[in-house]
């Protein structure tokens, strides 16, 4: 099982520059693809966030949402997080020197509790938190 986190799928979604590195990374994946409920509740946070800073006006940030919910509908299972994921999450924080805050923390218990076999994340705090907790986890891509 494959975990995705928000960052990495911002840009299948959104225009970034690394929009299609990504994408032809993501059409190369195999196996099962996952994402968690609290995905969508950060995906929505984030348009939220740019339509306040004025980055999307609201048609483009709801057409936007739209196309993430088609995507995650159509290409992945969806996890609940349940007590064992905040408990792990809770613990996470407890090591300061990943620098997570709780959304990644959370994201990262998620995945490991379920056991997937590699996170997949754009998010260089996230990624140097699961290092450190042992945890597989991948850019997916080179950086730039």
């Amino acid at each position: 099982m494959l975990y995705l986190d928000t960052s990495f799928l911002v840009p299948l979604v959104l225009p970034e520059a690394t929009s299609g590195r990504i994408a032809a990374f993501a059409r190369e994946l195999s196996g099962e693809l996952t994402v968690s409920q609290w995905t969508r509740v950060e995906f929505s946070s984030l348009l939220a966030r740019e339509v306040r800073i004025g980055g999307l006006d609201t048609w483009a940030a709801t057409q936007a949402d739209a196309r993430f919910e088609a995507m995650v509908e159509s290409s992945f299972a969806v996890l609940l997080p349940n007590a064992t994921d905040f408990t792990l999450a809770k613990q996470f924080l407890g090591k300061f020197e990943t620098g997570l805050r709780a959304g990644d923390a959370l994201q990262l218990a998620i995945a490991s509790n379920h056991r997937a076999a590699m996170i997949y994340s754009l998010d260089k705090t996230l990624l140097k938190a699961g290092k450190i907790l042992g945890l597989q986890v991948s850019m997916g891509i080179r950086a730039r």
